[in-house]
C-alpha cells in the first residue's frame, strides 16, 4: 500500500517546519494493538514552496489509483484541499494478518459525505456497500485486487478507513466514550517522544518480532545483522525541514552492549556507502547530489539507542525530483 516514489520523495522532504519542537499527541483512535504508527501533516507539505515549485504534480499523481484514495473520492473528498493530517496505527506484517486503522483528519461535511457514500452504494454495488455493525454504519469498498477496506465519518473533522469492520466500530465507539487512546504503554511513550510539527513521524514497537526475520544477505556478516536485528526494542523516524532537510533514525535496543553491536555495524554500513557513492556518481551524473547527503551521515551511541542522522540542502530536492531540470 506504501510504495516509494517520486511522489514519495516529495512529500517527505517538502515542507517548512518551525523551528520549535512539540510533543506529539497520542491519537485517541489508536487502536489497542496497534504495533507501529505512522504520522504525515499533509497540510505542511501543501504549503511548503518547494512542493508547490517542484512536487505538486508529482504529489496529484501520487494519490491516484490508491485503494483508501478511491473511497475518499467517491465520497466526494479532495485530499489536497480538505484533509490536513493523516495518522496510521497498524500491526501484523503481511497480508494475512495485518490490520490497519487510517485516521484522516481535516474539515468535513458529515450529512454530505454519507449521502455520497449512499450514492456510490447504488451507482456501482459491486464495489461500494453501505453496512452496518451493531449501530454503526460504514461504506465498504471492494478494490478490484486485494481485500475489503471499511470507511466512516466520525465528526465534522475525523474521517476513519479500516482493515475490517470491528477496528471502525470500535474506533467509534472510543470516539463517542471520549477516553484516553488504548494504545500500548510502550507505543504511546514512542508517540509522546515524536516531534508534532515534524512532516513525516514513524514509530514502531519491535521487541519479539524480528528474532525470527530471514535477511536475503548470507554468510556470518547476515547472521551478525539478524541476531542484532532480534535485540531491537523499537525504532522511530522523524524527517524535518528547516532551510536544509534533516532525517533522523532511533534505534532503541535491549541492552547498551547491544547498542554498541548495532552501532559498529551502522558505522560499517555507513562506511560502505560514503566509499561506493563517489564510483555510483561517476556512472551516473544524476547521482552526484547525494553525494553532500553521503557527506552528512553520522551515527552516534548514547545508552541503549543508535542514533542516525543525514542532512539535505533545500535546493538537492528539485534535482532529485526533476533531474532533467
Amino acid at each position: 500500500m506504501l510504495r516509494l516514489s517520486r511522489f514519495a520523495i516529495a512529500a517527505v522532504f517538502a515542507v517548512a517546519l518551525a523551528p520549535t519542537a512539540r510533543a506529539a499527541e497520542v491519537d485517541k483512535l489508536l487502536p489497542a494493538d496497534a504495533e507501529y504508527v505512522i504520522h504525515f501533516n499533509l497540510k505542511q507539505v501543501l504549503d511548503s514552496d518547494i512542493v508547490k515549485k517542484y512536487a505538486l504534480e508529482q504529489l496529484k499523481q501520487g494519490l491516484q489509483g490508491n485503494d483508501a484514495q478511491a473511497m475518499l473520492k467517491e465520497l466526494g473528498l479532495d485530499p489536497l484541499k480538505d484533509v490536513e493530517k493523516v495518522t496510521i496505527g497498524a500491526s501484523g506484517t503481511d497480508q494475512n494478518d495485518a490490520k490497519a486503522l487510517i485516521i484522516v483528519r481535516g474539515k468535513f461535511d458529515p450529512d454530505k459525505l454519507f449521502k455520497a457514500a449512499d450514492a456510490a452504494s447504488k451507482k456501482d454495488g459491486d464495489k461500494f456497500t453501505m453496512v452496518k455493525d451493531g449501530k454503526d454504519s460504514m461504506l465498504k469498498f471492494q478494490p478490484d485486487n486485494g481485500n475489503p477496506v471499511f470507511g466512516t465519518v466520525v465528526d465534522d473533522k475525523t474521517v476513519i478507513v479500516g482493515t475490517d469492520k470491528k477496528i471502525i466500530t470500535t474506533a467509534s465507539a472510543a470516539h463517542a466514550a471520549g477516553k484516553a487512546s488504548a494504545a500500548s504503554k510502550e507505543l504511546a511513550a514512542l508517540v509522546s517522544r515524536m516531534d508534532d510539527k515534524a512532516t513525516l513521524w514513524v514509530c514502531a514497537i519491535t521487541k519479539d518480532k524480528l528474532n525470527k526475520l530471514k535477511l536475503p544477505m548470507g554468510g556470518a556478516g547476515g547472521k551478525d545483522i539478524q541476531d542484532q536485528l532480534g535485540k531491537m526494542d523499537n525504532v522511530t523516524v522523524t524527517v524535518r525541514v528547516t532551510g536544509d532537510i534533516s532525517l533522523d533514525v532511533n534505534l532503541g535496543m535491549a541492552t547498551e552492549a547491544a547498542a554498541d553491536e548495532m552501532g559498529k555495524t551502522v558505522d560499517e554500513g555507513l562506511t560502505t556507502i560514503k566509499g561506493a557513492l563517489p564510483f555510483l556518481i561517476m556512472n551516473d551524473k544524476r547521482m552526484k547530489p547525494l553525494g553532500d547527503v553521503a557527506k552528512s551521515l553520522k551515527s552516534e551511541v548514547k545508552a541503549k539507542v543508535v542514533s542516525i542522522s543525514a542532512k539535505m540542502p533545500g535546493a538537492i530536492i528539485g534535482q532529485l525530483i526533476n533531474p532533467g531540470d
